[in-house]
C-alpha cells in the first residue's frame, strides 16, 4: 500500500484547490509541510518576515487574483502574530486559508509548558475566523482541510483555519487521491428575484449601490446598470467594477453629504455585495428610500443596517444574471432623465470637492499616478491621509480587482498586502504609506526585494501619525504622542537592497515614479510632505 506523510496530505488537498503560492515562514513546528513543498514543487513559497505579514499577503493575493490566498505559520507565537492579518481579511469578506500547528498530539490539552503550547489557540482563531478547525489524526488531515477550504468559499468570503499537530504532519497515511471542487454559486429565490425584478423596472429614479462583493460580477453589473439607466455609487471596496470614466459611475464618495441629495430622489435603491459600513453610510444616517432591494451572498447581512422591501441571497453575479433575464431588453422611457444628469452633475461636484481639499500639488502627485501607471496596476492604500484623500476619491481606477486598502482601517497592512497583490497580478503594484504606518511592517521591504517585486513603495513622511494631529485638534487643540522620529527610509530600503529616492515637489514625484516604474524589481519613493500644500482633509 503507498502512503504519504501529513504534509503530503495538505499539499495535494492545496493543489486539488489549485493553490500555486503560500506565504509564511518556516519553523521546527511545520518542517513536515515545508519538505512536502520541497518534494513535489509546483507551489510557490514566499518567505515573509513576519506571520502577520504573510497573512496580509496572502489577503492581498486573494483580493487581486479571487483566488484562495494561503499563509503557512506554526503554533503558538507564529498563531498569534496572525491574529491581525485575519482579522483584516474577515474585514475585507477575503478568501484567506491560514494553515498553522499545533504541539505534537502527546502533549495536546494538557498544558504542561511544551515549547510553544497554546491551549487557547483555537479559540483565539474561531474569534477572527468563521471556521477553525483542529486535526487529531493524521488520516483525517485532507477531509478537515477541504472543508475548511469549503466553508471560506460559501457565501460571503471569510477567512477559516486549520490547526495540525506537529507530528502528524510527518507521520504516514495511506496515499488516497485528493479532489476538490468549489461550490456552486447559489441564485437568489425565484419569487424574490420576480418581485425585483417588477421593482426595478417600474422604478424611475433608480441608484445601484455596490461593494466588494460584487467584484466578480462587473459584466453583469454594467450590463444591468445600462439595461436600467441606473446611476451606480461603489464602497471603496467596489471601485473599478464600473470603469471611472463610465458615464453612470457617480464615484465612492458616499460619506459626502452632498451625496444625500441623489439618494433622497432615488425611488429604489439596488444593493449589490455590500453591508453599508459605517463611513460609507455616514454612520447609517442617510435618507434611504423605501424600496431597497438587497443583493447578498450572506444573509445575515441583509436588513443588518437598512430596512430592505425585497432580500435577494444569493451570488451577485446569479443574482444579476437573473434580473437580466427579467427585465425588458430596451427602456421603457419611464426613467427620469434629470436624475441622471443631477448624478453626473454630482460626480463633478465631488471630484472639484476632493481637489480642492487635497490642493494643487496633490492633486499633480495623483495626475501623475493616473496618467503614468499601467491601467491593470493594483493599488493598496494604508491608513492615512493621502489614502483617505486623493487616493479614495482621486485615483482612477477601469478595472476590478485593483483597488485595495486596509478595511478595518488599521495603519500597517498595505505594504504585505501590495506584496501578495503584486505576485497574484504579476503587474507593477504600489503601495501608499504614511511614515507611521510603514514601519509596522518595514521588515516586509526584504520580502519584495527577495522576490524581486514589480513594487513601488510610496512613503508619505509627514514625522508623525497626521490623521491623529489633525483629530487632536478638533477635540482637544491640543496634540500629544503624535510625533515620531522617522528614519531616513531611502537609506532604509538601500540597506535592504532597494533602490529608492525622496522627493519634495510633485515634479519630483512625477520624475521619480517614471524611473520606478521602468525600474525592474522593488523601489522605494519617499514625499516629504512638509514640502507640499498640506491637504485640509477637515476642513
Amino acid at each position: 500500500m503507498k502512503t504519504m506523510t501529513g504534509g503530503d496530505a495538505v499539499y495535494h488537498t492545496l493543489r486539488a484547490a489549485g493553490v500555486e503560492c503560500v506565504f509564511g515562514i518556516p519553523s521546527q513546528q511545520n518542517l513536515g509541510l515545508y519538505d512536502a513543498f520541497c518534494r513535489h514543487g509546483g507551489i510557490r513559497v514566499v518567505g515573509t518576515r513576519h506571520e502577520q505579514g504573510a497573512v496580509h499577503a496572502a489577503d492581498g493575493y486573494a483580493r487581486a487574483t479571487g483566488r484562495l490566498g494561503v499563509a503557512v505559520v506554526s503554533t503558538g507565537p507564529g498563531t498569534a502574530n496572525a491574529i491581525q492579518g485575519l482579522y483584516e481579511a474577515g474585514f475585507a469578506s477575503s478568501r484567506v486559508l491560514l494553515i498553522t500547528t499545533q504541539v505534537d498530539t502527546i502533549h495536546l490539552g494538557k498544558g504542561r509548558g511544551y515549547i510553544h503550547d497554546a491551549e487557547g489557540q483555537t479559540a483565539m482563531l474561531r474569534s477572527v475566523t468563521r471556521t477553525t478547525e483542529l486535526v487529531r489524526h493524521v488520516e483525517d488531515i485532507a477531509r478537515v482541510l477541504q472543508h475548511v477550504i469549503t466553508d471560506i468559499h460559501t457565501g460571503r468570503p471569510q477567512p477559516g483555519a486549520c490547526e495540525i499537530p506537529t507530528d502528524l504532519l510527518l507521520a504516514e497515511t495511506a496515499a488516497l487521491p485528493i479532489t476538490w471542487s468549489p461550490p456552486t454559486p447559489q441564485a437568489p429565490d425565484s419569487a424574490a428575484l420576480d418581485e425585483a425584478a417588477t421593482a426595478l423596472a417600474q422604478a424611475r429614479r433608480p441608484l445601484i449601490w455596490v461593494g466588494g462583493g460584487g467584484v466578480g460580477a462587473a459584466g453583469e453589473l454594467r450590463q444591468l446598470a445600462e439595461t436600467l439607466s441606473a446611476p451606480v455609487v461603489s464602497s471603496l471596496n467596489g471601485r473599478g467594477i464600473l470603469p471611472h470614466d463610465h458615464p453612470l459611475y457617480v464615484g465612492c464618495q458616499t460619506n459626502v453629504p452632498a451625496f444625500n441629495e441623489l439618494l433622497a430622489e432615488a425611488d429604489l435603491v439596488l444593493a449589490v455585495g455590500t453591508r453599508f459600513q459605517a463611513v460609507a453610510s455616514q454612520y447609517w444616517q442617510q435618507p434611504m428610500p423605501g424600496k431597497l432591494i438587497h443583493l447578498d451572498a450572506d444573509p445575515g447581512v441583509i436588513g443588518r443596517n437598512y430596512a430592505v422591501s425585497t432580500a435577494l441571497v444569493g451570488d451577485a453575479a446569479r443574482g444579476m444574471e437573473e434580473l437580466l433575464k427579467r427585465l425588458p431588453r430596451e427602456g421603457d422611457g419611464t426613467r427620469d432623465g434629470l436624475f441622471l444628469e443631477r448624478a453626473a452633475q454630482l460626480r463633478a461636484q465631488l471630484i472639484q470637492g476632493a481637489e480642492k481639499m487635497v490642493g494643487r500639488d496633490h492633486e499633480q502627485i495623483v495626475g501623475a499616478l493616473n496618467r503614468l501607471r499601467p491601467v491593470d496596476s493594483p493599488v493598496v492604500g494604508d491608513a492615512t491621509i493621502t489614502v483617505n484623500t486623493w487616493g479614495h476619491y482621486l485615483l482612477n481606477f477601469a478595472l476590478p480587482r485593483l483597488a485595495h486598502y486596509s478595511t478595518g482601517l488599521a495603519i500597517g497592512p498595505a505594504l504585505p498586502l501590495a506584496i501578495g497583490a503584486a505576485i497574484g497580478s504579476d503587474r507593477p503594484t504600489l503601495a501608499l504609506h504614511g511614515d507611521g504606518g510603514v514601519m509596522l511592517n518595514i521588515a516586509e521591504i526584504a520580502t519584495a526585494v527577495q522576490e524581486q517585486l514589480p513594487l513601488i513603495l510610496c512613503v508619505f513622511n509627514d514625522q508623525g501619525y497626521g490623521v491623529l494631529r489633525e483629530l487632536q485638534r478638533l477635540s482637544t487643540g491640543r496634540e500629544y504622542a503624535v510625533d515620531l522620529h522617522t528614519p531616513d527610509f531611502v537609506a532604509l530600503a538601500r540597506a535592504m537592497g532597494m533602490p529608492g529616492e525622496q522627493v519634495q515637489s510633485a515634479a519630483g514625484f512625477e520624475a521619480v515614479l517614471k524611473r520606478a516604474l521602468a525600474t525592474a524589481g522593488p523601489y522605494l519613493i519617499e514625499v516629504d510632505l512638509r514640502a507640499l500644500e498640506p491637504i485640509r482633509m477637515f476642513g
